[in-house]
């Protein structure tokens, strides 16, 4: 008799066998993301979604809609999978997977054999933290910022290794943060038992975006031996950056926000000699060797949206993950001049590009957080507010939006006297 694991890695070599599992052997390449269509112009981007007309869409730092390219590979697979479930799952599912794996290597300047996909960014941190080999005596380091994923994760880990969790604050008043005030707050928390660094690359709570490189170079000989973890959902999708230039050794991202990936997608990338420190907390179902697909959690999953994954990466490559970063700054660069020329306005990002991405959090005289949003939605503009204390409205202006959308909600929170 065989098991579950054992009957889908002897599934998986069968396909190798048939050259059906040709699709995994090049995975180690790090593929060149092709070059930008300039063709596709802001306006054909949002034609691409099917928001409902008359709002102002700016909370897709939550949840994002699906575009059509999504939606398309999504009904695709779907039809494949209710037609014969078997037949597609067998025939067309590790070709389709590796396709994931190699547009989120190109998008990432990655080993697709170091990415594991996952559900969603707190997924993704439930399985690293509690997989990587803490003892009693280690100190993990992390922040006042991050986010409960983070914290809850680092606290289970604690609890069962006997590890110690720190938090440091890395900057008093956000809107005046500085690089140096933040590098240098995080360092002089590292010790000599720190093993991890757990930091989260854009604050939801604030809109501040960390330093990364900074921080990796301010390290130096103290990063022998210590880990750097990174939740970087509200920088992936944002900013123009690799992994290799961020300077981190695992990155952890949810897919259905800044990436307009299907719903409930996400990843775990981790530097080759890093994953060495970490082990798979969910079998994995996996017949490869690679680091990636032993912390892919195993079991059946929604395979028609892991499977869109790819056309989300590659819609972003197609628009130029260069041109993203220029449009998204550039309308949060003009919310945060509007804000702050409103005297009952109060800016908590900061205004630099060097310290901020994608999302502006704000307070409204005489108004709560909850009731500045429910203003805005009076008047057909999706805010949110942050799940944090103190909380404040949210704004995130990104691809599906205008210059005249950043101007539209500007006149409306002047309106809120």
């Amino acid at each position: 008799m065989l098991d579950r694991r054992q009957l889908l890695v002897r599934t998986g070599a069968a396909l190798a066998a048939s050259g059906l599992g040709a699709a995994f052997a090049d995975l180690d390449e790090v593929a060149a993301a092709p070059e930008a269509d300039v063709a596709l112009d802001w306006a054909a981007v949002r034609r691409q979604f099917r928001l409902s007309p008359g709002w102002t869409h700016m909370g897709g730092l939550l949840l994002a809609p699906h575009p059509a390219p999504v939606r398309r590979a999504i009904e695709r697979h779907r039809r494949g999978l209710d037609a014969n479930p078997v037949h597609y799952l067998h025939e067309r599912g590790p070709a389709i997977e590796a396709a994931v794996l190699r547009a989120a290597g190109s998008y990432l300047h990655a080993r697709p054999t170091d990415i594991a996909l996952t559900d969603s960014t707190t997924m993704g941190l439930g399985l690293l933290y509690n997989g990587l080999e803490l003892r009693a005596g280690d100190d993990v380091l992390t922040t006042t910022h991050d986010f409960f994923a983070t914290h809850e994760s680092l606290r289970l880990k604690a609890a069962r290794s006997g590890a110690s969790v720190r938090r440091v604050t890395l900057y008093r008043n956000a809107a005046r943060a500085t690089q140096d005030e933040i590098v240098s707050s995080l360092i002089r928390g590292v010790g000599p038992r720190t093993r991890v660094i757990a930091l989260t690359w854009v604050h939801s709570s604030t809109g501040v975006k960390l330093p990364l490189r900074r921080i990796a170079r301010a390290l130096g000989e103290r990063r022998q031996g210590v880990l750097v973890c990174v939740d970087g959902v509200h920088g992936v999708g944002v900013e123009n950056e690799t992994v290799g230039s961020l300077g981190c050794d695992f990155l952890i991202a949810g897919c259905h926000k800044w990436l307009f990936g299907p719903r409930g997608t996400g990843f775990v990338w981790g530097r080759t000699t890093a994953w060495d420190t970490a082990d798979a907390t969910i079998p994995s179902f996996s017949g490869t060797a690679s680091p990636g697909a032993e912390m892919t959690p195993g079991g059946f999953h929604s395979f028609e949206h892991r499977w869109a994954l790819a056309e989300a990466f590659r819609l972003h490559m197609r628009i130029g993950k260069a041109r993203v970063e220029r449009r998204i700054h550039s309308l949060n660069r003009r919310l945060k001049a509007g804000l702050a020329s409103m005297p009952h306005v109060t800016v908590v990002t900061p205004r630099p590009d060097v310290l901020s991405a994608g999302l502006v959090c704000f307070s409204v005289d005489r108004m709560s957080p909850d009731a500045v949003v429910a203003a805005l939605r009076r008047r057909r503009i999706i805010a949110t507010v942050t799940p944090y204390d103190p909380p404040y409205a949210r704004l995130a202006p990104g691809l599906l939006n205008t210059p005249a959308d950043v101007d539209r909600v500007l006149r409306a929170i002047r309106s809120l006297r």
